[in-house]
């Protein structure tokens, strides 16, 4: 391993060099007019995997090409492993927030501002960089590596959900790793073991047949806006919990063990509430801000539409009003359950002098893999042995629904092992990247497969891992 971190230093002012190459090219899979820029950037990234001493291939599809790069002489007799990545990024716009042109890289002290560099060029780059020391120093991987690249994360990811059933043999493993996501700093590396799944729903109230005067008719019939305000205050309580019979039934509970794990973000509560700019926090009793925005499920209203909108006042009672709702899941509540059980709860609690329609919207699954197994393990001890200090499990409020793809297609748990920092802006103007957490993954990612075979094979692996 010390060969290894050796050839990843040496060439650590290459490998930034790469990036910047990288992070030039505009592949804005959002903007039909950068097509031509993201086949430019599949075969970039295609170069570099060959380059690298990978077999490699890109992928026709129904839109932006997949990259497939595996590492030579497959061995059956080994365990395989999957790295997700994409090279597509977000549209750079409003460019006059940017204080340099997005897709020309500038250095900053130990930062680089580009579009894409973080999410996620940057961080698949990584692991890339961190197979070329194994097989350029002529050290014998332990596994075998597939690097799976696309490019329309930014956009849903269509082509990849119509490529993984047709290519469940190409892509198996016995995990995935991906970095596309972040840590809470440099001196907290993270495993995120969990992700809250997500339910969407409109809910419509409708009254009279138009919108009427307030004068008038106010006082005789329901205001389809002030019944849906009503009917919507009932969904939760005072005390931060959803009201509907049964939505905790499948809630997985926090074990002591997650409880301790999560305590150590370093998150303060007077600067978290700071940060958000609220008065004062609020989130369901009983749990901390940390607990309450990753590992309990929650209802929110997105929207409110209703009645007159304009400037100065228009005096009517609306004919109908709307609003639109997303529900956060935790491990083991389901989009589709948790909708039936909204909706009924609605259609018992709405009054008879409105009609009630609920639209179902989107949904994902909310993921967790055991924090406590040993592929969990091996990589908390790889972010350790990469990033110099004690590696922490946490989890993510938000959703990443191709992991639950790879569980369906592959039957393979996900390792969420991310190298962006919380002010990296992505998806925002100034993005950029840390070259110390770029350097720091580089080092994780060279520990990592000896870490996850040792933990595949449940044995020593003569993989030179520290804990073998």
């Amino acid at each position: 391993m010390d060969t290894i971190l050796a050839y990843l230093e040496a060439n650590e002012n290459r490998f930034v060099d790469d990036l910047l190459a990288y992070a030039r090219i505009p592949s804005v899979s959002a903007q039909p007019k950068h097509a031509p820029d993201l086949e430019k950037c599949a075969g970039w990234i295609a170069d570099r995997c060959r380059a690298i001493g990978l077999e490699t291939k890109i992928h026709k599809t129904s839109s932006y090409p997949i990259v497939v790069a595996r590492t030579p002489k497959f061995d059956r007799n080994k365990p395989t492993f999957l790295v997700y990545g994409h090279y597509d990024v977000q549209p750079p716009e409003p460019f006059e927030l940017w204080e340099s042109p997005p897709f020309e890289p500038v250095q900053k002290g130990r930062d680089v501002y580009a579009r894409g560099i973080s999410d996620n060029k940057g961080q698949h780059l990584a692991h890339l960089n961190a197979v070329e020391a194994w097989l350029k120093t002529d050290a014998e991987l332990p596994c075998n590596l597939t690097f799976l690249i696309e490019g329309e994360e930014e956009v849903g990811s269509t082509a990849l959900y119509e490529f993984l059933p047709e290519n469940k043999k190409l892509l198996a493993c016995d995990a995935v790793v991906i970095s596309d996501n972040g840590i809470p700093t440099l001196k907290h590396p993270a495993l995120t073991y969990a992700l809250r799944g997500i339910a969407a729903m409109e809910v419509r109230l409708e009254g009279p047949s138009r919108d009427l005067h307030s004068g008038i008719y106010g006082g005789s019939i329901e205001n389809p806006a002030m019944a849906l305000c009503q009917l919507l205050g009932k969904l939760r309580d005072d005390k931060g919990r959803v009201t509907i019979p049964g939505f905790y039934k499948d809630v997985v509970k926090l074990s002591a063990f997650e409880r301790r794990q999560l305590a150590k973000l370093p998150t303060k509560a007077a600067a978290y509430r700071k940060f958000l700019g609220v008065p004062q926090l609020f989130g369901e009793t009983g749990y901390t801000p940390d607990e309450q925005r990753t590992a309990r499920p929650t209802l929110e209203i997105n929207g409110l539409t209703s009645g007159y909108q304009g400037a100065g006042s228009k005096t009517i009672i609306p004919s109908w009003a709307s609003a639109k709702l997303t529900l956060r899941l935790v491990p083991n509540q389901t989009p589709d359950k948790i909708i039936a059980m909204v909706t009924r709860h609605l259609k018992k609690l709405c009054p008879k002098t409105v009609r009630l329609t609920v639209t179902p919207g989107h949904g994902g699954t909310p993921y967790l893999v055991s924090p406590t197994g040993d592929l969990a393990q091996g990589a908390l001890r790889a972010l350790e042995s990469g990033f110099g200090h004690e590696a922490i499990l946490t989890r993510e409020g938000g959703s990443i629904p191709i992991v639950s793809a790879f569980k369906k297609h592959l039957n393979a748990d996900t390792l969420l092992l991310g190298m962006a920092l919380p002010d990296d802006n992505p998806h925002s103007p100034n993005e950029k990247f840390s070259l110390d957490a770029y350097a720091a993954g580089m080092r994780m990612s060279a520990n990592l497969w000896a870490e996850l075979s040792h933990a595949a094979i449940g044995g020593c692996c003569d993989c030179g891992s520290h804990s073998c």
